[in-house]
């Protein structure tokens, strides 16, 4: 790599002076990012009421900044490669501060929803250019430490996004009710943007990779045909164009891959290597990834709302009831690395963790089964405890394990399109869960029963994840057992 900024003398025995500072910097745009989004899923039923719309609002609120931000982030790292890390962290930094505004200004459900895609856009340029940094940054002896920040960050950022939702919105800060979940990110970005100016290095990579427009255009379609219909289909009573265009997002997808690799044949830049899909491990865990990622974020949003709707909690005590669920996951991910069982386990944990997440899931249904409307946040904390612990060990070792067959050369296409996957999950988990349960709402059924239902499709889709996880390998690193897959 090569940095261009004057102000960073570097030889191989000095590392960057103000690493340490700069690395809070991208520190506090993973939390903006983190905190946008879960924050939604608090404030939707308040977002809603004051801007009207049907039920697909809700879920717009998290799919379409999830997709976004998906689709984006296949491009993103390349962004920085080419123009700049620095620069480009400065661009994504602030197009999701003017995108945060708009939010904050929106005065009907369509112009909410665009600023949230263009949140999640800009988010996409934005998050990518901090990783790269961090490697460029520190001396080897210290990027553990470093990667290692992001752990607690993540952490407090999941256990504080509701709660920081739930006061906000009940706050009522200078009157701007729910709007203030995003307007607060204005001074948060602003202070980004300074620090970035000031305490990040510039630099690029060796090789920087042309931009594939026409393959960011085919899997942005394939996107938006699939999402869009999920979505939508339900308010519109499920017209034959919903149908036509899921299998037209198929037919895209394939079109995708063909162009991809012709475009690797031609001695061009796709966005992905094409060579990861042969690979059964990178594939076993996109799969993995895409069905646990759904699942993880329908239920969560599924949740929050169900607290606020079905229960009739306000906002706060419903982002204070999503707790036990975060402080599970904070939990599982300290014993875990305390004992080194992303290590040792491997892909054992990962079948371990789903089972203990359908284990938790199915206490929550069974807690409403028994209290109904009746049930507290209390009756509700062992079993979202289990569920938060299942989650943190599916995570832990997941990619790792993933990634770790990856050649040097496609580590970068392969960690864009793993965490695209996360996010497009995301995406999925908003659009076809929440469609689920609006759908189950509107069809007659009670809150509660509804919310069951809800629940044993999620734990299903885990059990999925769980049998699709036999397609990774038992360990990140199999050579170190002396074993094989």
């Amino acid at each position: 790599m090569t940095r261009t900024s004057p102000a960073v003398p570097e030889t191989a025995a000095a590392p960057y002076r103000w690493r340490w500072p700069a690395l809070f910097v991208i520190l506090l745009v993973e939390v903006m990012d983190l905190v946008d989004s879960v924050i939604t899923n608090i404030a939707a039923p308040s977002i809603r009421a004051d801007l009207g719309g049907s039920t697909s609002v809700i879920q717009w609120l998290g799919a379409g900044y999830t997709m976004a931000m998906a689709v984006g982030l296949i491009t993103g790292g390349r962004l920085g490669d080419l123009y700049g890390r620095r620069r480009m962290f400065v661009v994504g930094a602030l197009g999701f501060t003017a995108g945060s505004l708009l939010c904050g200004l929106a005065l009907s459900p369509e112009m909410l929803t665009g600023a949230r895609v263009l949140q999640g856009l800009f988010g996409a340029v934005m998050l990518p250019q901090g990783l790269g940094m961090i490697k460029e940054m520190f001396p080897p002896k210290e990027l553990a430490a470093a990667f290692g920040a992001f752990g607690p960050v993540m952490g407090l950022s999941m256990v504080g996004g509701p709660v920081l939702a739930g006061w906000l919105v009940d706050a009522d800060l200078f009157g701007t009710g729910w709007r203030m979940i995003f307007l607060i990110n204005l001074p948060l970005g602003l202070l980004a943007v300074a620090g970035a100016l000031t305490l990040l290095p510039e630099s690029r990579g060796e090789r920087a990779s042309r931009l594939d427009l026409t393959g960011m255009g085919l899997i942005s379609a394939a996107a938006l045909l699939l999402i869009y219909p999920l979505v939508q289909g339900r308010d519109l009573g499920w017209p034959a164009w919903t149908f036509g265009s899921m299998a037209a997002s198929a037919a895209v997808l394939a079109l995708f891959a063909r162009h991809q690799s012709r475009k690797r044949r031609a001695g061009g830049d796709p966005l992905l290597e094409t060579g990861l899909f042969r690979k059964r491990a990178f594939t076993g865990g996109l799969i993995t990834g895409l069905v646990f990622f759904t699942a993880l974020v329908g239920f969560s949003m599924v949740l929050g709302l169900y607290f606020q709707l079905g229960l009739g909690y306000d906002p706060l005590t419903a982002g204070l009831a999503n707790l036990p669920s975060a402080v599970g996951t904070v939990l599982g991910f300290i014993a875990v690395n305390a004992a080194g069982l992303a290590q040792k386990a491997g892909r054992r944990l990962i079948h371990l963790g789903a089972v203990v997440m359908v284990a938790g899931l199915a206490g929550v249904a069974v807690t409403l089964d028994l209290a109904g409307t009746d049930v507290t946040p209390w009756q509700l904390t062992p079993a979202l405890l289990v569920t938060g612990a299942g989650m943190s060990m599916v995570m832990a070792p997941f990619f790792d394990i993933v990634l770790a067959g990856v050649e040097p050369h496609e580590s970068g296409s392969a960690s864009g399109t793993l965490t695209a996957v996360q996010q497009l999950g995301g995406a999925l988990g908003a659009a076809a869960v929440g469609t689920l349960f609006f759908g189950l709402l509107e069809g007659g059924r009670a809150f509660p029963e509804a919310m069951r239902i809800t629940l044993w499709v999620s734990a299903g889709m885990v059990a999925v994840a769980f049998a699709a996880a036999f397609l990774l390998p038992l360990r990140a690193r199999p050579e170190e057992e002396g074993a094989g897959h």
